[in-house]
């Protein structure tokens, strides 16, 4: 029988010219072909997506390489070898340093020449909370009157203590033109008993590049400021550099904001440290509004880096940018700024005690501005409150006169800090008449004893001694000063900042043109 073919129901034949294929072999065949096109397109999209993760990571590498050529940083062999003990708080403290050096470029920016000598315009301590959700920075007054612990020199040698002298003084010891932060940061740690995890110093460059990257920040200005409050040797009022009332500035404008003295208020330093914290709370609500996400830290990065000089711990692009995501959520309300506590000793600035070491030692303790606990774990997690150390003694109802027995200063006003803390009364501070006393002692007046030994158990290796006198008095010896107490680590957790501090404090969400000076 003679076959012949229907063109509705055969298949095709190939288009080559070759044999038919059979029925159920074609269906399978042109499924392997589309399968093997799907799979040359899958191969090749990957492909493509390799290749642009490839390139992707090759520019971010090549980033952090150009920020970490960009980053200085300075010699840790000049930090002091007695230090505040690490562990004496949960939080971390980073001092910020405004540097006037007129290297790099500066000296156009902020006068002078540029071989000048390096000086500190302006520093504050950042003290970051365990709980990474508050924060505070306490600025130094550059005149304040402090003791420069020994630094170490250019030639490796070492200076000795300098006392009574100017704090941002710190910063020129050994007189190059790059500045001595090192200095600057273990006077800052002999001042509070604070250890300073980290020292950023930022030079007019870097600070007017930082303000252009954000798009310029919000300040405000009590009156017009002309050319002449910002050099005061000039004759005639000159240009208007600023209008009154609210703005925006960046760049040149922005530091000379921050620069401004005479000419607003009183033209005290005082003063412009006050406009300072503002604009550094503007600086903040800026960069917070945009996102701290790496893609927005990178180009901030890459303008900070090139006149930044940081501590070893920060000095390469991964930890700068991990350090700055550490802080991402620190609310602007809870981020304060205030001011060591001072008073004016002739044309300088005096500490004024105890409110200077009640301010440390709360730090110390991670207490905030109203007296809360911000002490939980750097992860974040909120702490127990719980702890392996003793409670304090409680010295409710008990008057006690504090003496340092001593050549070590201040030491009176930190022991006061530590009894107030657990309650006592303190009814006074002065030095001993005999400042070589090995051991704390603690002398009582008849029947006081068990009061005696309440205060003995505040004070670190302190031993009783009866006397024919009234009252207890507490005489303090090198041990303590030596201790772990006296460095802060020991310290209590006072109710609050002072409030006297307090009251002056600003968040950095507040108006930009509210508190401006102080009084």
């Amino acid at each position: 029988m003679t076959v012949t073919s229907n063109p509705r129901t055969d298949p095709p034949r190939h288009r080559s010219g070759g044999a038919a294929h059979g029925n159920t072999g074609a269906p399978r065949d042109r499924r392997r072909r589309r399968e093997r096109r799907r799979g040359r397109g899958i191969r090749t999209a990957l492909l493509v997506g390799l290749a642009l993760l490839v390139l992707a990571a090759g520019g971010a590498g090549w980033l952090y390489l150009k920020l970490d050529g960009d980053i200085s940083t300075f010699d840790s062999g000049g930090l002091s070898d007695n230090r505040p003990d690490a562990a004496a708080s949960k939080g971390e403290n980073i001092l910020v340093i405004g540097s006037d050096t007129r290297t790099g470029g500066n000296n156009a920016l902020g006068g002078g020449e540029k071989d000048d000598v390096g000086r500190s315009d302006t520093a504050f301590l950042l003290h970051v909370y365990a709980d990474h959700r508050h924060a505070i920075a306490v600025s130094i007054p550059r005149d304040t009157l402090v003791t420069i612990p020994p630094c170490k020199l250019p030639d490796g040698t070492w200076t000795k203590a300098q006392p009574n002298t100017m704090f941002n003084a710190a910063y020129s010891v050994g007189r190059t033109t790059a500045g001595n932060p090192a200095c600057t940061q273990n006077t800052v740690e002999q001042l509070t008993g604070l250890r300073v995890d980290h020292t950023v110093v930022v030079d007019f460059k870097g600070f007017a590049e930082l303000t252009d990257v954000v798009g310029g920040v919000k300040v405000c200005l009590p009156q017009n400021v002309y050319d002449n409050d910002l050099n005061p040797h000039l004759t005639a009022p000159g240009k208007l550099l600023f209008p009154k009332g609210e703005q925006t500035v960046s760049g040149r404008k922005a530091l000379d904001y921050v620069r401004i003295r005479h000419g607003i208020g009183d033209g005290s330093d005082i003063g412009r440290i006050k406009r300072q914290q503002a604009f550094v709370a503007s600086l903040l609500k800026e960069v917070k509004s945009k996102g701290l996400t790496p893609t927005r830290l990178l180009p901030l990065a890459e303008a900070a880096t090139k006149s930044l000089t940081v501590d070893p711990g920060l000095g390469s692009a991964g930890k700068l940018i991990s350090f700055a995501m550490s802080l991402k959520d620190i609310d602007l309300h809870n981020t304060k700024f205030v001011t060591l506590p001072w008073r004016y000793e002739g044309s300088r600035v005096a500490i004024v005690q105890p409110d200077a070491d009640a301010l440390w030692a709360a730090l110390r303790s991670d207490r905030t501005i109203d007296g809360g606990n911000a002490g939980g774990k750097k992860n974040g997690t909120a702490d127990s409150g719980t702890s392996a150390s003793p409670a304090p003694a409680s010295g409710e109802g008990i008057d006690v006169a504090v003496y340092n027995g001593t050549a070590v200063p201040g030491l009176a006003a930190r022991a006061a800090v530590t009894l107030t803390g657990n309650g006592f009364t303190v009814t006074g501070t002065a030095t001993a008449t005999d400042q070589e006393h090995p051991t704390t002692l603690v002398e009582y007046g008849p029947g006081l004893e068990d009061r005696a030994r309440t205060v003995a158990r505040a004070l670190p290796g302190a031993e009783l001694r009866p006397v024919t006198g009234t009252g207890i008095s507490v005489v303090l010896g090198q041990a303590y000063a030596d201790g772990p107490a006296a460095s802060g680590s020991a310290s209590p957790a006072p109710t609050a900042v002072p409030s006297e501090v307090a009251d002056g404090a600003r968040s950095a969400d507040d108006n930009p043109c509210s508190n401006l000076t102080y009084g």
